[in-house]
Parts: structure tokens; C-alpha cells; sequence
């Protein structure tokens, strides 16, 4: 084994023992025993990472391997703080969570297994886009949709429920990179200057005007801030990839900000939430159901009762906050780990999307380079919108933490997200082959033999001999 391979098997077999370490140590101070039935869940979810290392070595031999340690990290420390509350409030959340890592794991190896050269994703653009666009609107479907928590973004299948949105975002990145690697030629031809910044084109203005009305439908039809933030913010940074125009990045926003601004005024559900992050403390907000800042301040109590090291795993009181595992996990995390906890869960979603950056970097084929970039910001735009509606720097949006947060439609769907940024990244690192020097000497004399050729094309013949 060489001295790289042993590093990357060293990150994951400490990951693992961090992870073992937080377990043990959360059912000793809750249970007073380490239950065997975890025991057996977590062996099971070590060999599927250290089996999907090994697929990543024999089909992806380049990809990046500082990726898969974070986030097994991350779903680690998500499903202690998960099993935690379930010691509390008497459910098995932590159990489930666990078996759908293990689908997870499943799904991300075959994609590694099968997808070998991701170009192949560009064949599939306008069938991403439809399967995306279908994925985003079945909430809608009668019968099929339900509502909770006063956004219409889940369907029901028989007592389980998923979030399709999740799914959607990774299909409508295939769209938006083939769509903009098609079009970026036109897309990048600048017009009038404003404050310093070359705009686009008016004719240029059809594709964001699309995916703005389509975001704005989400917003009012669904109720749902946070997807449609997360959709209209992807399209608008790989436009920027893809353009190299700050015109665009400022169009997007300016737009974005009057939608929700109008939407704040117009519809019941977005004031409620603005409301609650402008006056969390107001006493009449406060109580207001729905809508109220009940859950917000809470959230800010547990952060704050957490301080600089926390109360130590399996001492403090996150169930007091309603959605303490899912929308509410940073705040949960924030109680138990204190803030040393929270910055060294934020340097480890750096880490992947700074991994996510350079391979976008690196990679030449322009169409990898937009599909990683676009995941990547998505990923970061997530974490931004949940850690900012947590600490009130920004309004609730209803997202969840990757790879932390329970239910098993976000935790699927970033595995993925994961495994086509490693996917992408074993092309962008593979070495270029070598070419030997007879090679450069032959293609050498061929391209001064077809010029020779060509001089000699344009030569004008002339004709020996006098009389015509």
C-alpha cells in the first residue's frame, strides 16, 4: 500500500473512531449501556464505507478521498445528536437514520460503479429537466401531496413521506450545466455598463426570467422558502460560472429580494417568518401560532446554554426545541458541543465544498466544471440558509443540514451530491498521458508536411514550352 492510500485509509478509520467515540460515550451518560442492536447497526455502516472506499480505489483510482472522512464525520455526529433526543422522547429516529446511511452508501456505490465517465449525464439534459421540474411540482398532485409544517413539499407513501425536492435539485443542475455549457458563448456578450458592472443584454434576460417565475411558484404554490431560494441561487452562480459576469450575480438578486419582498407583503406564511426573524423577542410574535419566533428563541437558549464547550453529549436539553432533529440539529449540536463543536462542524462542510472549488478548477471539460460548481454552491447555500436562519441572520427557510438532519429524502440526496463531486473530481485529477518523443516528432513533420502542402496549393502553376 502505497503512502497516499495509507493516509486516506488512516482519515476514514479516525473518522470511524470519532464517531464510535461520541456513540459510546452519549449512551453511557443517557442509557448507561451501549445497546447491542446500535452495536450491530454501526459495524454494518463501517464495513459499507470502508467497501465503498475500497470501489472508489478500483473505479475512481483519482478521486478525491478528503471528501468521504467528512462526511461520514458529519452524518455521525447528526445521528448521535439524533439518537440523543430519541433517548428522551421515546422514538427510534436514530435507527432509521442509520439504515438509510446504509441505502445511501448502496446507492452512492453503484453510481460508482456505473457512472465512469460523467459526461454522459449531458445526453440526458432535457429528460433531467422534465424529471426535475416533475420531481419539484408532485407535492401538488391530489391525493399524493401533503402538507406539513405549512409547506406543501412532501408526497406520502403509505406512513413514510419524502421530500422529492431533494431528488430535484440534482436533476435540474444536469439541466442548468448542459443548458449553459450550450449557451454560454451568447449568455457571455455583454451590454451597457451600470455602476461599473457590464450587464447582460436584454435579449439575454429569457432564461432567468424562467427559472425566477418557476422559483416564484414554488414560493406561492408550495409555501416553501427555502427550495426556491436554493433553485433560483444554483441557477444564478452557475450563470455566473458559466459567464464570468457580475451582471448577472446582481440581476439575480435584485430580482430575488423584490419577489420576496412582494411575497412578504402579499402571502400570510413569508411575513410570518420575517416577522419572527425582525422581532424574535416581541412578546405578541412570540406567542403567535402560527408563525410565532417560539421555536427561533429557543434555538438561540440552547446555543446560548451551550457556550464555548457545551454541556457534553447526552447533558443537555435539546428536545426542548420543537424539530430539534431536523431543522433545529445545529441548534441541538450547539447545546452539547458548544461553539468549539459548531466551528469544527462548519470547517468539516469547508473542507468538502473547498474540495468541491478545486475540482471545479481543475476539471478542463466545461460541462464537469459548471455541474461541480453548481453542486458545490448548492451545498454551501444549504448550510449558509440553515446556520443563518438559526443564529437570526437571515429568515427561517426551512431547509435541513446536510448530511446531519434526519429523514432519509435529504440524506440520500446529498450522498449523491457527495458521489458525483468524487466522480467528477477522479477525472479532473487524473495525469495527463504521456507522449514520447517520437510521437512529437512525427505529429511535427505531419503538420510541416500539410503546410508544405498547402504553400504549394496556392502556388500558381506555369506552362513550359512557347507556342500556345
Amino acid at each position: 500500500m502505497t503512502a497516499s492510500r495509507l493516509r486516506q485509509i488512516s482519515l476514514l478509520l479516525f473518522s470511524m473512531a470519532i464517531s464510535f467515540a461520541a456513540f459510546f460515550q452519549m449512551f453511557e451518560r443517557t442509557a448507561g449501556s451501549f445497546p447491542g442492536s446500535f452495536a450491530i447497526l454501526l459495524g454494518v455502516v463501517a464495513v459499507m464505507f470502508l467497501a465503498l472506499w475500497a470501489l472508489l480505489l478500483r473505479f475512481q483510482p483519482y478521486a478525491n478521498q478528503s471528501i468521504l472522512p467528512c462526511v461520514l464525520l458529519l452524518t455521525a455526529i447528526g445521528t448521535t445528536m439524533i439518537t440523543r433526543i430519541d433517548q428522551e422522547t421515546g422514538t427510534a429516529v436514530g435507527q432509521r437514520q442509520l439504515i438509510w446511511t446504509c441505502i445511501a452508501l448502496v446507492v452512492v456505490g453503484v453510481l460508482v460503479i456505473a457512472l465512469r465517465d460523467y459526461r454522459v449525464l449531458r445526453r440526458f439534459s432535457y429528460i433531467s429537466m422534465v424529471v426535475g421540474l416533475a420531481l419539484l411540482l408532485s407535492p401538488m398532485i391530489p391525493g399524493l401531496g401533503r402538507e406539513i409544517g405549512g409547506a406543501r413539499i412532501w408526497i406520502g407513501i403509505g406512513s413514510y413521506s419524502i421530500q422529492p425536492g431533494e431528488f430535484a435539485k440534482i436533476f435540474l443542475a444536469f439541466f442548468f450545466a448542459s443548458y449553459l455549457f450550450d449557451h454560454r458563448d451568447q449568455l457571455a456578450i455583454g451590454g451597457k455598463k451600470l455602476l461599473g458592472m457590464q450587464m447582460p443584454r436584454v435579449k439575454d434576460l429569457g432564461p432567468i426570467i424562467v427559472v425566477w417565475f418557476a422559483s416564484m411558484g414554488v414560493l406561492v404554490i408550495q409555501h416553501d422558502l427555502g427550495t426556491s431560494l436554493m433553485f433560483f441561487a444554483m441557477f444564478v452562480s452557475m450563470l455566473y460560472v458559466a459567464t464570468g459576469r457580475k451582471g448577472w450575480v446582481a440581476i439575480g438578486f435584485v430580482a430575488f429580494a423584490i419577489g420576496c419582498v412582494v411575497a412578504a407583503k402579499v402571502f400570510a406564511h413569508v411575513g410570518y417568518r420575517v416577522d419572527a426573524w425582525l422581532h424574535p423577542f416581541d412578546s405578541e410574535i412570540y406567542n403567535r401560532y402560527p408563525g410565532g419566533s417560539a421555536q427561533i428563541v429557543t434555538g438561540l437558549f440552547g446555543l446560548a446554554s451551550g457556550g464555548m464547550a457545551g454541556t457534553g453529549l447526552g447533558q443537555g436539553h435539546p428536545n426542548l426545541t420543537p424539530l430539534a432533529n431536523s431543522d433545529f440539529i445545529y441548534s441541538s449540536v450547539g447545546e452539547e458541543l458548544g461553539l468549539v463543536g459548531l466551528l469544527a462542524i462548519l470547517m468539516l462542510y469547508v473542507i468538502i465544498i473547498s474540495s468541491g472549488l478545486i475540482t471545479a478548477m481543475k476539471i478542463k471539460d466545461g460541462f464537469g466544471k459548471l455541474l461541480a460548481s453548481g453542486l458545490v454552491f448548492t451545498m454551501a447555500f444549504q448550510v449558509f440558509t440553515v446556520v443563518g436562519g438559526i443564529t437570526l441572520v437571515i429568515p427561517l427557510t426551512g431547509l435541513t443540514l446536510p448530511y446531519m438532519a434526519a429523514g432519509g429524502s435529504s440524506l440520500i440526496a446529498n450522498y449523491i451530491l457527495a458521489g458525483l463531486l468524487i466522480v467528477i473530481s477522479n477525472a479532473a485529477n487524473q495525469p495527463e498521458p504521456e507522449v514520447s518523443s517520437d510521437t512529437f516528432q512525427y505529429e511535427a513533420l505531419a503538420v510541416l508536411r500539410d503546410h508544405e502542402l498547402k504553400e504549394r496549393a496556392k502556388t500558381p502553376r506555369t506552362v513550359s514550352g512557347g507556342a500556345q
